[in-house]
């Protein structure tokens, strides 16, 4: 069996997610961690795992068949995933719905340039949560899709908070509002916003004489907070450490329409996850096999999970799936 080598780009809680991930694949092998900051000072979970300076990378091309970039998407993702998409096939979980688009159109201009594959925006959403809701409306037109998220952590938006001047630790839950998933689940037809379907809540660390900027500034954040309602709390370090230092999360893809007359079908996928970042690593790590293969079938240019079939996520061949799971 062909080992597909892999290198990891960021080594925060995603990044050791997909550490662990690929130690459990028979046909990966893990050539390194990639890091801006000082590599003697990354503790990897394995201590075995290699770590090597940002500034070494180009030195990988020939060594590394695909790179997971384990960035944040508010910053690091938009011009980490184009610029290493020149030398490498990539894999990356950018989350902001908003600009997926924009991302995409980014990165293709570099991967057909390059000759390279970068798989975009995959994780359970987007990704997974994507593919069902396309399922749902291809199998039903005639009907609403609701996706509901939480409660839970988010990681993409509590990075976005993490970032604003002053905030010394942050954590983000994206919690649904309980009369609207009854309404979805019921057949009412929840409010087709989903920012009407959700409300976020904040908690922060951060100085007392900066709090009300602070808050300011993460309520009228675009594209992550300014359509919700937003709760913002200010805690101590150690009440963070305490009370939210787990990283639960999940939802739901909820779609109903009419047959004929009387007739209501309904599609239900849902996600319960202990860990949200080690999730989102797992997924991240199956498109990273899913990339390697569609470049070395000669496919090149930016890919999301609508692009790509579920047989190239696995290691099994065609034969096997079909024996197996058909």
């Amino acid at each position: 069996m062909q080992h597909i080598r892999v290198g990891i780009v960021g080594y925060g809680n995603l990044g050791r997610g997909a550490e662990m991930a690929i130690k459990k694949t028979s046909d990966m092998e893990l050539i390194g961690v990639f890091t801006r900051r000082e590599p003697k000072a990354i503790q990897t979970i394995d201590a075995d795992t290699k770590v090597y300076h940002m500034d070494e990378i180009n030195n990988f091309q020939d060594k590394i068949d695909v790179m997971i970039l384990c960035g944040g998407s508010a910053n690091d993702l938009p011009k980490m995933s184009p610029e290493i998409v020149k030398q490498f096939n990539i894999v990356d979980s950018f989350d902001n719905h908003s600009q997926i688009l924009e991302h995409l159109n980014r990165v293709q201009v570099k991967a057909q340039a390059s000759g390279k594959i970068g798989v975009i925006s995959v994780g359970w959403d987007p990704g997974l949560f994507s593919m069902n809701r396309l399922l749902g409306e291809s199998i039903l037109p005639q009907g609403e899709t609701y996706t509901f998220w939480g409660e839970g952590l988010s990681q993409g938006h509590s990075e976005a908070v993490r970032r604003v001047n002053g905030v010394k630790n942050a954590v983000q839950y994206t919690v649904p509002i309980e009369t609207e998933l009854n309404k979805a689940r019921t057949g009412q037809g929840a409010d087709s916003n989903a920012a009407k379907r959700h409300k976020r809540v904040c908690y922060v660390v951060a100085d007392k004489q900066d709090e009300e900027r602070i808050e300011h500034e993460i309520k009228t954040m675009p594209h992550y907070f300014v359509d919700y309602e937003t709760d913002v709390h200010f805690i101590t370090a150690d009440e963070l450490t305490k009370n939210h230092s787990k990283m639960k999360h999940g939802g739901f893809v909820i779609h109903s329409g009419e047959t004929s007359e009387n007739h209501n079908q309904a599609l239900e996928f849902s996600a319960t996850l202990d860990s949200n970042p080690e999730f989102t690593a797992s997924v991240l790590v199956a498109y990273a096999r899913a990339a390697f293969k569609l470049n070395q079938a000669g496919e090149k240019g930016a890919k999301t999970a609508f692009d790509i079939p579920f047989s190239a996520l696995t290691h099994k061949s065609r034969e096997d799936v079909i024996r197996e799971l058909l």
